[in-house]
């Protein structure tokens, strides 16, 4: 995501965008709670019922309770050399009422808990608006037909906030969403299945870091913990990869200054809507950051690369256009082709805790992507929505 991240020069950034033909301006013991159960019919298996749920998003029980069984346990895969990926049709697509008229339902973060799916998502109105939505159902299947709880009736979430993560910080017992005011922000809760309970947003750092301040911003936080220290990655549209940490048992504080990981020439390349994950059962991380380039026919794609250790070094392992993560050329949809860009999304993850386990045997991505015939003129217009892609080797 690039949008009205921070203060901007909205036209010099309009500048940059319009080169760009798609994106014209604008816990362990979690690691068996498999995401398997609940999935799409025909991208993961069947769902598991709504015993969580309550009406009015009353919540799905506090607590680290049971996240979805995933079956016996077997053995650890290892993250394939390369990837073919089956797309669902949208599953979520922007849902208006009296005071929310949406144009794009985009960003998501999931995860699986007491048997139900909890999406987080960025929200833009047709007046170019961003806030965020909440949606929860028990299958993939009833995705579409499952009830939006807009963000902004939330206190403290009535400005612009967006791209959000959500996981479960077993240290504290306590959910956080992790998100954009600007700077980065977090809130907690005690059940990510009731909405209206999210503490007032606060900030990581008290102060914005010198080196944010000398390449002019920040965007796109994702926080994953090992079992010492807690990383916050961030992007900048600029070609740059940061990461700043802190101790296990300071955070949310006590954030390190930024330090740059990788950077890119090409800004396009290494661009924003980063994710990072433990494969769960290695000692392998895995990292996505969102890119655009002459590979991939200036398409939004999911580059990656693995490392031992959330510090790195980051090695590559699918990242262009031609041989991507996740994009245009290794996507092959159940019906007719939807969206030509693989944009900003998450992996299914294996839990749901701080240390972000994917289960490198059932990999599944819920993504955004918008109509190719769309008007893009205008970013901010852009009607993203969300679909799930599956790994089908």
């Amino acid at each position: 995501m690039k949008y009205l991240r921070r203060p901007v020069d909205v036209t010099a950034e309009c500048r940059l965008l319009s080169l760009v033909a798609t994106v014209a301006c604008s816990a362990p013991d979690a690691e068996r709670h498999a995401a398997a159960s609940g999935g799409h019919p025909g991208l993961g298996g069947g769902g598991s019922g709504a015993e969580g749920a309550s009406a009015g998003f009353a919540g799905a029980a506090a607590g680290a309770g049971s996240g979805g069984g995933g079956g016996a346990d077997r053995p650890a895969c290892e993250l394939p050399g390369s990837f073919q990926w089956t797309g669902s049709t949208p599953l979520i697509e922007p849902v208006s009422d009296a005071t929310h008229d949406l144009v794009a339902v985009k960003d998501p973060t999931v995860v699986r808990f007491n048997d139900r799916w909890h999406v987080y998502a960025s929200s833009v109105t047709t007046s170019g608006v961003y806030g965020m939505i909440y949606t929860s159902f028990a299958d993939w299947a009833e995705a579409s037909s499952a009830p939006f709880y807009y963000m902004d009736r939330t206190p403290g979430f009535d400005t612009y906030v967006a791209a959000p993560q959500l996981f479960y910080f077993a240290p504290q017992n306590k959910w956080y969403l992790v998100f954009q005011s600007g700077p980065p922000m977090y809130s907690t809760a005690d059940d990510p299945g009731d909405p209206t309970q999210w503490t007032r947003p606060a900030p990581f750092y008290a102060s914005t870091p010198a080196l944010v301040t000398q390449h002019g911003g920040w965007l796109d936080f994702w926080v994953a913990c090992d079992a010492d220290f807690c990383h916050l990655f961030f992007s900048n549209d600029d070609g740059r990869w940061y990461k700043s940490k802190t101790a296990l048992g300071r955070f949310p504080s006590g954030f390190d200054e930024p330090v740059v990981v990788m950077e890119d020439p090409e800004a396009g390349r290494l661009f924003e809507g980063c994710n990072v994950y433990k494969v769960s059962g290695t000692n392998q991380y895995l990292a996505l950051i969102e890119a655009f380039d002459a590979t991939s026919n200036w398409r939004r794609y999911f580059r990656s690369w693995t490392a031992q250790s959330l510090d790195g070094p980051w090695l590559p392992l699918r990242d262009s256009g031609a041989a991507p993560f996740a994009g245009a050329t290794n996507v092959v949809f159940e019906g007719a082709p939807w969206t030509n860009d693989i944009s900003h999304g998450e992996l299914i993850r294996a839990g749901y805790d701080q240390t972000l386990a994917i289960d490198a045997c059932n990999l599944q991505f819920l993504f955004q992507g918008f109509d190719p015939a769309a008007d893009t003129s205008n970013y901010n217009g852009i009607p993203w929505k969300l679909g799930l892609l599956s790994h089908s080797p």
